[in-house]
């Protein structure tokens, strides 16, 4: 029987996309496309103004802030709705947990925590000055209009505050950023401008995410469809679209499965879902394997077929992060070790004294599972058993639920500080001048104690280390048609989709009935299809049939 399943397979194969290639064929230098087309940004592609031409930025600006007063000057309403968005306040409660989630206090499984270590975790945050408690978020001149809408490359963020001297050298010798000709330079936001803190976010390039890095900056079709520079060249706003400064599309509110698709008059503005674009139906059914295609989509998420591999691009992600092995010095001085050699031939660190030990992957196929869009967090009050390891964002689906769909995953797996008397995660305070930061004094006890004390936590004065793990959907370097995968690539033995739970996969799950009328049913299929073109080919001319 399953040789008659494979047989079949192979039939509907003929009218499918072609294989995969190797990973060795994903391209890994940036595409030349000469001259550079502008990005396509969705709803707001084009402007109406040119900003070198506005005499209130023909000034020298002494700050950051200056120049968004200026601006604010103009977009008199665009503050008021910019503060409400997560990119400034980096606060979200979940509705439907009741979390109160966001940069502002989670813990992750990167660099543990972003809550007391602002003053360096900051510069990602749009805005100016945030480096502890008393940041004002109410004030829009703090906000930073640059780093999203600059084009000339040449502005970056400094942290808010100083650190150890031993981490501070890295931001040595940066040129003087010319403010004026950043601010008459500013255009819709690019890739490269949301690529500054998301494809860097976690640490470092393509750290975190796994789908999100540098090589998105310039990518090829190959890289991804709908960025490429000679394909499409989207911007990230042209599927993040954006209504008074609120993006669609959030990791904390996810749309597993889109049931309304395209938007009328045209895109939506609430989602950033493939279906939003492409449809409910978004293969066009011109053959047996194509009407099959599209009954997969109420199982399948487009990504799972469309996202064969990530950290594709020459640019490496990271799977495994041990802070156990922290702070080794050498001479009493911290240091790190370049072990990893990536595809675009970039030396990375697999050792930092001030993070620990770091293993490397490119070129992955994802972890498969039902999702129904709903993440789960532990957050600092979560109890948990510290002898198992500890899910820092987990997720929820089923195929009974009827929102879920199986998705691709990133999974990164991390021994982080965790306070082992009461069985919680902690707030380690890694950044700063004094001497209870961990990057500079390499004592996580005092880190530890001085981050759970400022926000008066308890803490039992017992650390340890605790094995973590987070999960990241897969939605970036959507790779063409031609590379997407193919119906063995499920249906087999040995499938993509092995460790899938809760539904019978032909070609890989084996019932005598079940497959006999699989068999029947495909096969009644074909010889109908095979039937009616025959009668209209014999047919007399203009006779009904």
């Amino acid at each position: 029987m399953r040789s008659t399943i494979g047989i079949l397979l192979a039939l509907l194969g003929l009218f499918a996309v072609t294989s995969i290639p190797a990973t060795d064929n994903w391209p890994t230098p940036p595409a030349t496309v000469e001259p550079v087309p502008a990005q396509i940004s969705g709803p707001l592609t084009g402007g109406t103004a040119d900003h070198s031409k506005f005499e209130a930025l023909k000034k020298p600006f002494a700050s950051g802030p200056e120049v968004t007063k200026a601006c604010l000057s103009c977009h008199t309403e665009t503050g008021k709705h910019f503060m409400k968005n997560i990119h400034w306040t980096w606060e979200w409660r979940n509705p439907e947990t009741g979390q109160l989630l966001g940069k502002k206090h989670l813990i992750n499984n990167f660099c543990t925590n972003a809550r007391g270590n602002e003053g360096m975790c900051a510069q990602c945050h749009a805005g100016y000055g945030w480096k502890d408690e008393s940041f004002d978020f109410t004030n829009e001149n703090n906000i930073d209009c640059l780093v999203c809408h600059e084009t000339t490359g040449t502005y970056y963020k400094m942290p808010n505050n100083a650190g150890s001297p031993a981490c501070t050298v890295m931001f040595e010798g940066k040129p003087p950023i010319d403010l004026a000709l950043v601010a008459q330079s500013v255009n819709l936001p690019q890739r490269a401008n949301c690529g500054t803190c998301h494809f860097n976010g976690g640490g470092g390039d393509n750290v975190k995410h796994g789908d999100l890095s540098s090589a998105l900056k310039s990518p090829t079709r190959q890289l991804d469809v709908h960025m490429g520079v000679d394909g499409l060249n989207f911007a990230c706003t042209a599927c993040h679209v954006t209504k008074q400064h609120i993006w669609a599309g959030s990791r904390y509110q996810l749309e597993a499965k889109d049931h309304n698709g395209i938007g009328k008059p045209g895109q939506r503005r609430d989602v950033a879902t493939c279906e939003s674009c492409h449809g409910l139906e978004p293969h066009p059914v011109d053959s047996l394997a194509a009407f099959k295609r599209n009954d997969h989509i109420s199982s399948l998420a487009c990504q799972t077929c469309h996202i064969p591999e990530f950290a594709r691009g020459g640019i490496a992600t990271i799977t495994d992060w041990d802070w156990r092995t922290a702070g080794k010095t050498r001479n009493g001085e911290g240091y790190h070790e370049h072990g990893y050699t990536q595809g675009n031939g970039e030396h990375r660190y697999t050792y930092k004294s001030i993070k620990g030990t770091f293993t490397y992957g490119e070129n992955l196929v994802p972890l498969y599972r039902w999702f129904n869009g709903q993440m789960q967090y532990t957050t600092i009050d979560t109890k948990f058993d510290v002898t198992k390891p500890v899910a820092i964002n987990d997720f929820t689906g089923s195929r009974d639920d009827g929102r879920s769909r199986i998705w691709p995953f990133k999974q990164m797996r991390t021994w982080m500080p965790a306070d082992i008397g009461n069985g919680t995660l902690v707030y380690s305070h890694l950044w700063g001048e004094d001497t209870d930061s961990y990057w500079g004094n390499y004592d996580m006890g005092k880190a530890i104690a001085h981050g759970m004390k400022e926000f008066g936590l308890p803490y039992s004065g017992q650390f340890g280390f605790v094995e973590t793990l987070s999960y990241w959907p897969i939605t970036h370097m959507v790779a063409p048609k031609e590379n997407a995968l193919t119906c063995e690539n499920c249906h087999s033995k040995n499938g993509r989709l092995n460790g899938v739970e809760g539904l019978y996969l032909p070609g890989r799950d084996q019932n005598y009935w079940v497959d006999l009328i699989g068999v029947i049913a495909v096969l009644g299929t074909v010889l109908a299809i095979i039937s009616h073109a025959l009668i209209r080919i014999f047919s007399s001319k203009g006779a009904q049939h």
